[in-house]
C-alpha cells in the first residue's frame, strides 16, 4: 500500500514537472513568436513608412502641378534655377518655391569640353535633379508654354495653370541643331561629334583616340553661345593628344570661327594666338558652318570676306567637332517677356524685367550682354535672391551684377587658362599677383576636381560667398605682351 502510494505520487509529481516544463516551453515559444512577430511587424512599418515617404516625393513631383499657386516660382532647373531655389531657401525658410523643370537627370556642363577630351567622364557630370532640390522646394516635372505677366500666370505644357508672386526666369539655351543643314542625320556617326549635347560627347572622345592622321575641323557659329571659348578648348585638347603620340605633324587642324577673331576680350584673344601657333592650327574667321554630309565627309562654310561678300567653300574632313547654333527657347521668343532679340529682357545690374517688376531673370536666356557660362549665374544669383526679397520686405531693388563671367580656357590636358572678365571687356580676375593669361596647371585641376566640387557643394546647394574680382589685380598685366 505505502508502496503504491509512492509511486502515485511520484508519478502525480512527474505528471506535473513536464506539465511546468510544457507550459515555459509554450510561453517561450510565445515569446519568441511575439518578438518575431513585433520584428516583423516593425520591419513592416518600416518599409511602408518609407514607401509612404517615396510615395510622398513622387507625388510631390507629379501632382504639384495641381496646386495653383506660389510665391516665387522658377522656370529652368539647370546651374541657375536650382541655385536660386536653394539659396533662397537658405535665406527664407517658409517661403514656397516652385520651380518647373521636365528634366530628370542635371548635367555639370563644364565637364563636357574634358569629358570630349577623354579626360573626365559623363558619370561625374550627371546627378538627378531630385537629389539636387531641397526636400521643401515643389519640384513641377513640366514643361512651360506661356507667360501672362499681365496676370500672374504661367501655362504648362500638361495644360495646368500656376500663379505666382514673383517669377525667376532661367531656362538656359536652345540648341539649334536644325539651323546645320544635314547635321542631325549625321550627328554621333562619320567622325561628326559635339559635346553640346550630353548623348554624343562621348563619340567626340572616340573620334580623337581612333585618328592617326588627316583633317580635324573645330566650328563655331555666330554668338551668343554658352561658354563661348568651349569650340576651341577642345581643339587644344585634341592637338595635345595628338602630339603625346607624337602625331600632330601628320594632322591638318582648322579652326572654322563665324566670329572675327579668336576670343571677345582682346588681352586673352592675343595670348590664344600664342597657343594657336604652337600647335600649327589654321585659322578660319567669317566661316560659319551651314551643311554637312557626314557619309561624303564634307563640310560646307558661308565665308564673309572683309567686304562683307558671302561665298560658299566646301571642307573635306576626317572628323569635325561642331557647335550649333543657339538661341533662347522658343516659348521664351514668342512670350511678352522677351525682348526683339528674343531673349529674356532684364536690367542689365539689377537682373530685374525692364517691364515686369516681379518679374527676374539670369542665366543664359537672358539679355545682359556677359558670358553665358556657369561662373555668371554664381554671380548673378546672390543679385536676384537679394533683390526678390528686398521686394518681398517692400524696398527697392539694387543694382549688384556687373558682368562677371569666367572660361576656364583648356590650352592642353594639363593646363588652363582662367579668363575672367566683367562688362566692357574689363579683365577682372579673382586672384592678384598672378598674370590671367598664363596657363597654368593649378587651374586644370580646379578645371577636373575644383570647379566640379564647388559647382555641386557649394553653388547649387545654395551656398554664398563672394570671391571678389577685381580690374585692380590685371592692371600690372595690361601693357605686357
Amino acid at each position: 500500500m505505502a508502496t503504491s502510494k509512492v509511486k502515485e505520487t511520484k508519478a502525480k509529481t512527474a505528471a506535473k514537472t513536464k506539465t511546468s516544463a510544457a507550459k515555459t516551453k509554450v510561453k517561450a515559444s510565445a515569446s519568441k513568436a511575439k518578438a518575431s512577430a513585433v520584428k516583423a511587424a516593425t520591419a513592416t512599418a518600416t518599409k511602408s513608412t518609407a514607401a509612404k515617404v517615396k510615395a510622398k516625393v513622387q507625388s510631390t513631383v507629379q501632382s504639384a502641378a495641381k496646386v495653383s499657386h506660389y510665391p516665387v516660382l522658377i522656370i529652368g532647373g539647370g546651374a541657375a534655377g536650382v541655385s536660386i531655389a536653394n539659396t533662397l531657401r537658405r535665406k527664407s525658410r517658409l517661403l514656397e518655391i516652385a520651380l518647373i523643370e521636365p528634366s530628370e537627370q542635371h548635367y555639370y556642363q563644364p565637364g563636357f569640353t574634358i569629358i570630349g577630351g577623354g579626360a573626365y567622364s559623363l558619370k561625374k557630370a550627371t546627378k538627378q535633379e531630385v537629389d539636387l532640390l531641397h526636400p521643401s522646394i515643389i519640384w513641377v516635372k513640366d514643361f512651360a508654354e506661356t507667360f501672362e505677366p499681365k496676370k500672374n500666370s504661367v501655362l504648362l505644357k500638361s495644360g495646368d495653370k500656376i500663379t505666382y508672386d514673383y517669377l525667376v526666369v532661367c531656362p538656359g539655351l536652345q540648341l539649334d541643331w536644325d539651323k546645320i543643314s544635314g547635321l542631325e542625320e549625321t550627328l554621333g556617326k562619320n567622325g561628326v561629334c559635339s559635346n553640346y549635347s550630353p548623348k554624343y560627347v562621348e563619340y567626340t572622345w572616340e573620334c580623337i583616340k581612333g585618328l592617326e592622321s588627316g583633317t580635324t575641323l573645330f566650328t563655331q557659329p555666330p554668338m551668343p553661345i554658352k561658354c563661348a571659348g568651349a569650340p576651341q578648348k577642345i581643339m587644344y585638347l585634341a592637338a595635345d593628344r595628338f602630339r603625346k603620340k607624337g602625331i600632330l605633324d601628320k594632322f591638318d587642324i582648322q579652326f572654322c570661327n563665324a566670329g572675327p577673331g579668336l576670343f571677345g576680350v582682346p588681352f586673352f584673344a592675343k595670348a590664344l594666338s600664342k597657343v594657336i601657333a604652337d600647335y600649327g592650327i589654321t585659322t578660319n574667321f567669317g566661316s560659319n558652318l551651314v551643311e554637312i554630309d557626314g557619309k561624303a565627309k564634307k563640310a560646307t562654310f558661308e565665308v564673309t570676306d572683309g567686304d562683307g561678300k558671302k561665298s560658299k567653300v566646301t571642307k573635306d574632313f576626317d572628323m569635325i567637332h561642331v557647335t550649333p547654333p543657339q538661341s533662347a527657347p522658343d516659348f521664351i521668343k514668342s512670350s511678352p517677356l522677351a525682348n526683339a532679340g528674343g531673349w529674356v529682357d532684364l536690367n542689365d545690374r539689377t537682373l530685374q524685367h525692364n517691364k515686369f517688376a516681379n518679374i527676374f531673370g539670369l542665366g543664359d536666356a537672358g539679355s545682359t550682354p556677359n558670358a553665358k557660362t556657369a561662373a555668371a549665374v554664381r554671380k548673378q544669383v546672390p543679385v536676384v535672391v537679394k533683390n526678390i526679397l528686398r521686394l518681398i520686405n517692400n524696398e527697392a531693388v539694387q543694382e549688384g551684377y556687373e558682368g562677371y563671367g569666367s572660361c576656364p580656357l583648356t590650352t592642353s590636358l594639363n593646363t588652363v587658362m582662367l579668363a575672367e572678365f566683367s562688362y566692357g571687356g574689363k579683365v577682372t580676375p579673382s586672384f592678384p599677383k598672378l598674370d590671367p593669361r598664363e596657363n597654368r596647371f593649378i587651374w586644370w585641376i580646379g578645371k577636373k576636381i575644383g570647379f566640379p566640387w564647388m559647382y555641386w557643394y557649394w553653388m547649387l546647394p545654395g551656398y554664398t560667398l563672394d570671391i571678389p574680382s577685381k580690374e585692380s589685380y590685371a592692371e600690372e598685366f595690361l601693357d605686357k605682351d
